[in-house]
């Protein structure tokens, strides 16, 4: 099976239903301030409450695999049955999974995620390119194969990140100058936008310096707990910003369970996102 490629249908969803993207992410401190226990039942009540709540509003979901992966295959079992109720009620999911390695391995790690046929296949996973950009190969081309996307760590939010993304080659550009460069090749041509994105906090300020026009979505971490706004979007993203796909996790998950007041802050930050994209 190969989709419709992934940047198109991200497009779509982003137009139709605004560009929010809402993680996923049940940490034990949040499934205890949702009274639920951290354990299998309270995994499994917390994604499928998320998912019915927020499947029919929000363009992306964005699940990070770490908070099931912890819970052994059961766990996984969760994260598979998320995935599977979110894509069937018309949802993009974003593996939130940050792989990364080479040859085989890499390969493995694709087939995982972005094979039609796994039990875990997502719309686009997160990859880590610091084994050097090449060694996406077999993420990159499964993705092309089968319409589905990578979002590569560029310029992450995280304070640690600097010292290398930023890090100057011996030819006087950046590290994450040069994943956006290779980004922007792999999207060249593509209509209306591409299939290969970015990572690129929202909290990292001026970024001017950087070329962040890849034709392809930006997904951009930080919204809401981490202190960015949907007002700091233009700003940060110039030209960019409306391929930019604001991710919100904290900021609407502590609402739960309560699923009028998720349904309620999702609302509220779609809103603020498109008034600031768009003006």
């Amino acid at each position: 099976m190969t989709l419709t490629p992934f940047g198109t249908r991200l497009r779509a969803a982003m137009d139709s239903r605004g560009p929010l993207c809402v993680g996923i992410d049940p940490h034990a401190a949040l499934l205890a301030q949702w009274g639920l226990k951290d354990d299998i039942a309270g995994l499994e009540r917390f994604s499928r409450t998320v998912v019915e709540a927020l499947a029919e509003s929000v363009a992306v979901f964005k699940p990070q695999a770490a908070f099931f992966e912890r819970f052994g295959s059961k766990g996984v079992a969760v994260l598979e049955q998320t995935v599977a109720d979110a894509r069937a009620a018309g949802t993009l999911v974003v593996m939130d999974a940050k792989r990364g390695d080479i040859g085989s391995t890499m390969a493995a790690y694709a087939s995982a995620f972005l094979d039609p046929a796994s039990p875990l296949f997502s719309d686009a996973l997160t990859v880590s390119p610091y084994l050097g950009y090449g060694s996406l190969a077999p993420a990159v081309e499964l993705a092309r194969e089968s319409g589905a996307g990578l979002f590569v760590l560029a310029l992450t939010s995280n304070p640690e990140g600097a010292e290398v993304q930023r890090a100057v080659r011996e030819d006087g550009r950046s590290i994450g100058a040069t994943m956006l460069a290779h980004l922007a090749a792999e999207n060249a041509g593509a209509s209306p936008m591409g299939s290969f994105g970015a990572v690129v906090g929202a909290t990292l300020g001026d970024l001017s310096s950087f070329d962040l026009d890849i034709n392809g979505p930006l997904l951009a971490p930080g919204i809401g707990a981490q202190g960015a706004t949907a007002a700091d979007l233009p700003a940060v993203f110039g030209k960019a910003v409306r391929n930019v796909v604001p991710n919100v996790s904290r900021g609407v998950l502590k609402h739960g369970p309560d699923v009028s007041a998720l349904r309620d802050s999702a609302r509220r930050f779609a809103d603020e996102i498109r008034e600031a994209v768009s003006a």
